[in-house]
């Protein structure tokens, strides 16, 4: 079976090729990529390579394949698993599967990851739970699974004593609490608002950071503050960008200026965290949700808080596979309108070129389309794109849906955009 892909080979090479993948085995599955969501955790994979703690040592003589943010259909199954998998089901996949390397697919694997037309499940992915059906209407929303489970992960993983002195915790975020998202004007802060103000717990407070106007102006455009109101919660934006005392102003927001139950940080910044540490409230849970590239990253913590007013501290990276089925229901209901934080479109052909370059491109998720090739689509400037009739015809359906990206528009672009 002939695969296009995208591989890894070493520090800022990455390579679309053509090649063969093995024959299937009786305990593997054969599927086809649909889509996949690019993330910056694959931007640090090429940027680190061999240095990257999922990316194996031997990627110069076997290649891995990119992208663990995706969806798509099963082809083939292999006897083993054939009483719970059918040709056709549509999938998403869990990209920690239980190896005890660390390895997932998208990191570490050579017939595995998102950035490619036809890939072969191991029979690790299926033991381990990993290979999820899904139903969704689209298959772009299937590859924003992934990233939507890694805040309810986040969300998930807050805990608070279930009263005072109590050795036993209540998991989840405060209900009925006072919750800040420090920086969270990117993608993954958008989905945590999202999920904030529709999800099974939510805040009475919610305020949200940032330090470019222009991001804010957005977040508070697809989240307006009046839809929070209508589901019970105080939607407050801030710009941090010159404030002197971050923790005290922020925390006048709260009731009593007493601070906050929750707080998640979304951006690698020593000061965010101290600050951050210093909003939280007796008992508040502070929840490191970025990722950073230093390993040597820490900030200063005020201990006499976390001795006298309980005050705790978690780290979450990506999500469980409970927090993905989860993430599947929200996707599959509409609970979360994940389509709001998708900004470009692509083929699989730009899809190497768009990795190596997605801290300076900005915006938020950028969905590859495998079976494709086509020049990357700035979702909300395609007015700006010389009109010829595929881009008439796209143009009219994004007008329809507010300019944002829609499963009418993922159809059209899949039935007219050229094959790869």
């Amino acid at each position: 079976m002939v695969t296009k892909a995208v591989r890894l080979y070493g520090e800022m090479d990455v390579r679309l090729e053509e090649f063969q993948l093995p024959e299937m085995k009786e305990d593997e599955i054969l599927a086809e990529v649909v889509t996949d969501s690019l993330c910056m955790s694959s931007y640090k994979a090429v940027t680190q390579a061999q240095r990257h703690k999922k990316v194996p040592e031997d990627i110069e003589e076997n290649p891995v394949i990119l992208g663990h943010e995706f969806c798509g259909r099963i082809l083939q199954v292999g006897e083993k698993w054939k009483d719970q998998y059918q040709p056709g089901d549509k999938f998403v996949i869990q990209p920690n599967i239980g190896d005890k390397r660390g390895y997932a697919p998208g990191y570490s694997f050579r017939w595995m990851g998102g950035d490619a037309t036809k890939i072969i499940f191991s029979n690790q992915v299926m033991e381990n739970g990993s290979l999820l059906k899904y139903q969704g209407d689209t298959f772009f929303e299937g590859s924003l699974v992934e990233p939507l489970s890694c805040v309810v992960g986040a969300f998930n993983a807050q805990y608070h004593m279930k009263e005072m002195y109590s050795h036993e915790h209540v998991m989840g975020i405060r209900e009925g609490g006072a919750m800040a998202l420090l920086g969270a004007t990117g993608p993954m802060g958008f989905l945590a608002i999202d999920f904030a103000i529709h999800g099974p717990k939510k805040p009475s407070v919610l305020v949200v950071t940032g330090r470019t106007q222009s991001k804010i102006d957005m977040a508070e455009k697809l989240y307006p503050v009046k839809e929070a109101a209508q589901n019970g919660v105080k939607l407050v934006y801030v710009n941090t960008r010159n404030m002197e005392d971050t923790a005290q102003t922020l925390c006048q927001y709260t009731e009593d200026q007493a601070g906050f139950d929750d707080v998640m940080i979304f951006a690698p910044d020593r000061e965010m965290v101290s600050y951050g540490a210093d909003m939280l409230k007796y008992d508040g849970c502070l929840n490191f949700f970025s990722g950073p590239a230093d390993t040597a990253f820490s900030a200063d913590v005020n201990f006499y808080d976390i001795h006298y007013n309980s005050t705790h501290f978690v780290g979450t990276s990506g999500g469980n596979t409970a927090d993905m089925k989860q993430s599947i229901e929200l996707i599959e209901n509409k609970t979360v309108n994940a389509a709001k934080i998708v900004t470009h479109v692509l083929g699989l052909d730009q899809a190497a070129e768009t990795t190596k370059h997605l801290p300076e491109i900005g915006g938020g998720k950028k969905i590859v389309y495998t079976h494709h090739k086509y020049p990357v689509i700035e979702v909300d400037k395609i007015g700006e794109i010389s009109e010829n009739n595929f881009i008439k015809g796209l143009k009219t359906i994004l007008a329809k849906h507010g300019y944002l990206w829609s499963g009418e528009a993922e159809r059209y672009f899949m039935n007219n955009a050229p094959d790869i």
